[in-house]
């Protein structure tokens, strides 16, 4: 007998501890999380950098969903990035990168995960409507403008990660195992 599918993290209730107007960006990232998890088990290191049709690797979506968190959340503190997020996010656009494994990937969103809902659950309510402004140029957002931003980012990335990812399986078991250039 199979089992019945969890609902969706948003059906599930609140999160402990997250302000209730930030209840939908806890719900979005931990649902971000779920799906990520899902869809990279299996997923050899060896197809990371696989550009199917041109659009970008699994290596780059991976990169970057934790880059735009970690950035993100960061503007929503009111603070800059530091020298080692810029450099993260020059490294985003270079491919292959040998270093790089799924399970290291994997494991740094998980961390980026843990720390924006730390830091969702540290947010004063009072200050969502607060300009914080964004990059050199300070372009003008608020601290929800921010978060909201990073949760809908975040699951644009998973879609287009899982589009690829999908493309990438289905074409290796079709070609027999042989790989994207």
């Amino acid at each position: 007998m199979a089992s019945t599918p969890k609902p969706e993290v948003w059906q599930r209730g609140p999160v402990p501890g997250i302000p209730a107007l930030l209840q939908p960006v806890a719900h979005a990232l931990l649902q971000a999380e779920e799906e990520l998890n899902a869809m990279m088990a299996g997923y050899e290191d060896t197809q990371l950098w696989q550009r199917p049709a041109g659009v970008a690797s699994p290596a780059f979506h991976l990169q970057h969903l934790s880059g735009v968190i970690d950035r993100i959340f960061t503007y929503a503190r009111g603070e800059a990035l530091s020298e080692n997020q810029l450099a993260l996010l020059r490294l985003e656009a270079v491919a292959p990168q040998a270093e790089l494994t799924v399970e290291k990937l994997v494991a740094r969103f998980h961390e980026q995960i843990r720390q924006a809902i730390t830091q969702l659950r540290n947010t004063d309510p009072a200050t969502l409507t607060d300009f914080h402004g964004v990059g050199r140029k300070q372009l003008p957002s608020t601290v929800i403008g921010l978060l909201v931003h990073a949760a809908e980012h975040t699951m644009r990335h998973i879609g287009q990660l899982h589009v690829t990812v999908k493309v990438i399986r289905e074409s290796r078991a079709a070609d027999g195992g042989v790989e994207f250039p």
